[in-house]
């Protein structure tokens, strides 16, 4: 399997934390929890929110397929506003992937669902850059 980008996003801070993994994640489907521990994240549980293939599908989780799929849409992700404001009640055909991760996908977002004891900034070996304050001074 190719490497994955993965969007580990951490609701308790807010922030979101990028990591390239070789990890095979082939099967899970969007709502899925796996262990931090193949990432890195010792203690961490994570929860598979989403992702997108190579050409940039993103994927829906009301979609049981592995592939793509022409469906019909009112809301929700690879759908924007503006295409809807036109009338109410009105739906589009979008391209969109399935729930479950294949070889093709490129991109998985997760969020944490269980903390572990260590940082998470210091478990994938990201530096906190300190803040310094000039006053207006050069």
């Amino acid at each position: 399997m190719a490497e994955l980008k993965l969007v580990i996003n951490d609701p308790k801070t807010g922030k979101s934390y990028a990591k390239v993994s070789d990890i095979d994640l082939a099967g899970n489907k969007i709502g899925d929890k796996i262990q931090g521990d193949h990432l890195g994240l010792k203690g961490y549980e994570l929860q598979i929110t989403g992702g997108s293939d190579t050409a940039g599908f993103p994927m829906r989780s009301d979609i049981e397929v592995t592939g793509r799929k022409k469906a019909m849409l009112s809301h929700g992700p690879g759908i924007r506003n503006k295409q809807l404001k036109k009338k109410k009640g009105i739906r589009i055909r979008k391209t969109v992937r399935g729930n479950t991760i294949s070889n093709l996908i490129t991109q998985v977002n997760m969020k944490v669902v269980k903390h572990g004891s260590e940082d998470i900034e210091k478990s994938l070996g990201i530096e906190k850059k300190e803040e310094t304050v000039n006053n207006g001074k050069p």
